[in-house]
């Protein structure tokens, strides 16, 4: 791989000819987990500490996947659940295939059950198969690392840790978050957004949106009835928040002693400028997580049929690696005219959405 590479934070982008792409993308964001370093207990502090060298050591480093990789036909799921059994060797042992009965542990069953619903939402909806569009298998590892507090895509397969207990529960739990790693695999192998500042804020806002739309699918809710959040559930009851993100109020997620308060900006007049975050792409998708948000509102309905037709569109046959927000305002509110027609409800929703957050003028 040619390498620029990005060391602010111990997350690095590798950009390659191929697909720019960060080969370990994680759900908790490293502010996060610095801030339980700073004001967490002893134990808290040694296990968020521990987390962010466990992700570290993955920079540059692609794990090889064990198994067959033979492309399944169109819309023929082809799920394989491993279990690390707490060690950081992956994949790990082969504990649930496609089509086999649940399994007795609750986290091989969200695995499974979420990785599916991921995969339907893209194929019933999207006419993708699968996170290729080539049917690849979705293979993920439960019970990783010993309280390991976080989930990631490492640009191959799925990981899930066991949380610490305290502070977070096990990473399967929300069904979102798995939505949302997933789908760095989707921007993985079509718009290939580079991890870095603007682009990065939208790789991680398009995992966000996608993310919440699978769990809106499942739950059968309309814009209105959904609650917008991220990660929710995934906090233990001694967290002060509701989940990581909240899309509809970005920086209203959490507000905790130990983790800190959400940074999260809702317009570019508060936009994160540092370098920590790969240039804040956990911090700075609040902006485009709050324009969807704005548009699917006052488009109305199901999310996934309209707003999420147009932000789909955009992502896999429009947007470019290096987009930064005015650039994928522009061409979201192009596809948006394209599909419904100009100056439709639909586009003055999306060009509206965009004003709102002060992407655009």
């Amino acid at each position: 791989m040619a390498g620029k590479k990005n060391n602010h934070d111990g997350f690095d982008c590798e950009h390659d000819h191929q697909h720019s792409r960060c080969p370990i993308c994680c759900i908790v964001p490293p502010h996060m987990l610095e801030n339980i370093v700073v004001n967490g207990n002893v134990e808290q502090r040694r296990w968020a500490f521990h987390t962010l060298n466990m992700s570290a050591q993955f920079r540059g480093r692609r794990d090889i996947i064990g198994g067959i990789n033979f492309a399944p036909s169109p819309g023929e799921k082809r799920r394989t659940i491993y279990d690390a059994k707490n060690s950081q060797n992956l994949p790990g042992e082969i504990v649930r295939a496609e089509g086999d009965p649940p399994s007795t542990d609750e986290a091989i069953n969200e695995a499974y059950d979420s990785a599916g619903a991921t995969y339907d939402l893209y194929y019933e909806i999207f006419e993708r198969n699968s996170i290729d569009d080539k049917g690849l298998r979705l293979d993920s590892t439960v019970h990783y690392g010993v309280k390991y507090d976080n989930a990631f895509w490492n640009g191959d397969q799925m990981v899930y840790g066991d949380g610490d207990g305290e502070l977070f529960q096990r990473f399967t739990k929300s069904i979102d978050v798995i939505g949302h790693e997933l789908t760095h695999g989707v921007t993985q192998y079509e718009a290939g957004l580079i991890y870095f500042g603007e682009p990065g804020a939208l790789n991680e806002s398009m995992s966000d949106i996608f993310g919440s739309l699978v769990k809106q699918r499942v739950k059968n809710q309309t814009v209105e009835e959904a609650d917008w959040i991220i990660g929710e559930g995934l906090f233990t009851p001694n967290v002060k928040g509701l989940g990581i993100r909240s899309m509809k109020a970005p920086g209203t997620a959490y507000d905790d002693p130990v983790l800190g308060k959400d940074p999260q900006p809702a317009h570019m007049k508060d936009k994160f400028s540092g370098v920590q975050d790969n240039g804040g792409v956990h911090i700075n998708s609040g902006i485009p997580n709050y324009a969807f948000y704005l548009a699917a509102m006052e488009i109305g309905g199901y999310a996934w049929e309209k707003t999420g037709k147009i932000w789909y569109v955009a992502l896999c046959d429009r947007l470019r690696s290096r987009n930064d927000f005015q650039q994928a305002a522009n061409l979201i509110i192009k596809v948006a005219g394209e599909l419904y027609g100009e100056e439709s409800h639909e586009q003055k929703a999306v060009r509206n959405a965009w004003q709102k957050v002060g992407v655009i003028t």
